[in-house]
């Protein structure tokens, strides 16, 4: 059993200086798969579901290529790394981080966004979505993923600067998103969510189904009924094509697992009550929101302190075998090496440490980017991006 994946990544335009630049309204325009967030800043593109992993890998890398092409004809421009606005704050008006520079003036729900929450929502992420079918067995996927969604924003983390500053964040971006309605229970049931959402759409506080923003949560056609997949959004941007993938491959055999074995389930197998769980494991994301792969975390299990990363190494063992027999372990194994060498903002931080000031940090990081996609292109994708 393999599941169909696919991935909504946002990432920011701008200079190869790294000075972020609102360009959605173009590029939405003028090329086709690409998708407008409220701010203009950032633009999103989607990839096809595939159970494929080296499809994927292309798929991820052909719209970028195609986008890069665009930006550096438009005006020399680029794709920028990270999940914040890193260096904007320069100008008078106290830090472009804290303006919102609007996509769409006309979108009533832009407008909603804009008044509410301000600038904490113009940030950049990965959104992976897993195909899951039954919504029983998708409810208690969530449940699962949900408890340990932290592990994912670890080995994610990207966001460790804004406005030229450090933040005490190695993913800023989860540390200050909004996370919205305010209390997000643990689903029971596929009818306990349906009642949930409608509550909440009654009651204001979700303006629309799609306005459910919590670390996972049942996606499907016709939401709240129609449900087929599970929506991981708590990743940080991760840039790296291989490292997103092994992250992927890590969740895919952990939801396989998870399938196969009905008693693995928060509300059965922990000591802890539903309300209880849910505050743990939002203890758990600020833990990994602040120090990532080193944070201190606590297992849904049994109460039990772990850190991160080697709650991360314990998990990967438990599922290599799943990997191996459904034919995608060396996807998973590079996860070894965020583990040993960090993620993307524990590596920016020791560069930021040693004297190397956060422009050139992000310069760098914009260089390495554009660098390893060609060498992916090259080495995988050649014959098909072309």
């Amino acid at each position: 059993m393999v599941l169909l994946k696919g991935f909504e990544i946002e990432m920011y335009t701008g200079t190869p200086q790294g000075d972020i630049v609102g360009l959605s309204d173009k590029i939405t325009t003028d090329l086709d798969g690409f998708v407008r967030e409220p701010d203009s800043r950032n633009v999103e593109y989607i990839t096809q579901p595939s159970m494929d992993y080296e499809n994927l890998l292309c798929a991820l890398l052909r719209p970028r290529k195609e986008l890069r092409n665009y930006l550096q004809n438009l005006d020399n421009y680029t794709l920028i790394p990270g999940s914040t606005l890193s260096l904007q704050g320069s100008d008078a008006s106290g830090g472009q981080s804290q303006r919102f520079l609007r996509s769409d003036p006309t979108n009533p729900y832009h407008d909603y966004i804009e008044q509410t929450y301000g600038t904490k929502v113009v940030t950049a992420s990965v959104h992976i979505n897993i195909g899951i079918s039954d919504p029983e067995v998708l409810m208690r996927a969530c449940r699962v993923i949900r408890m340990e969604a932290p592990l994912f924003l670890a080995m994610s983390a990207s966001s460790p600067f804004l406005d030229s500053k450090t933040t005490g964040y190695h993913s800023t971006r989860w540390g200050i998103f909004p996370q919205t309605p305010d209390h997000v229970p643990l689903f029971a049931s596929h009818a306990h969510h349906i009642q949930w959402v409608n509550e909440q759409l009654a009651a204001g506080t979700m303006q629309n189904v799609r306005h459910l923003w919590v670390s996972v949560r049942p996606n499907g056609d016709r939401r709240p009924y129609d449900l087929n997949r599970l929506e991981l959004r708590i990743c940080d941007l991760v840039t790296d094509p291989i490292a997103l993938l092994a992250m992927t491959a890590l969740l895919e055999a952990r939801l396989i697992q998870i399938i196969d074995n009905p008693t693995i389930d928060p509300l059965t197998q922990s000591p802890f009550s539903p309300a209880e769980l849910v505050t743990l494991t939002m203890k758990n994301e600020m833990a990994a929101a602040t120090n990532s792969l080193d944070a201190k975390l606590q297992r849904w299990q049994d109460g039990s302190s772990i850190l991160a990363r080697d709650w991360i190494a314990e998990l990967y063992q438990e599922v290599w075998s799943i990997a191996k027999q459904q034919g995608f372990s060396c996807f998973l194994s590079p996860l070894h090496k965020i583990l040993r060498e960090g993620n993307e903002a524990q590596q920016w931080l020791q560069l930021h440490k040693v004297g190397v000031d956060i422009q050139q940090v992000i310069t760098q990081a914009i260089l390495a980017t554009q660098e390893r996609e060609a060498e992916l292109e090259n080495k995988i994708c050649s014959s098909v991006i072309g």
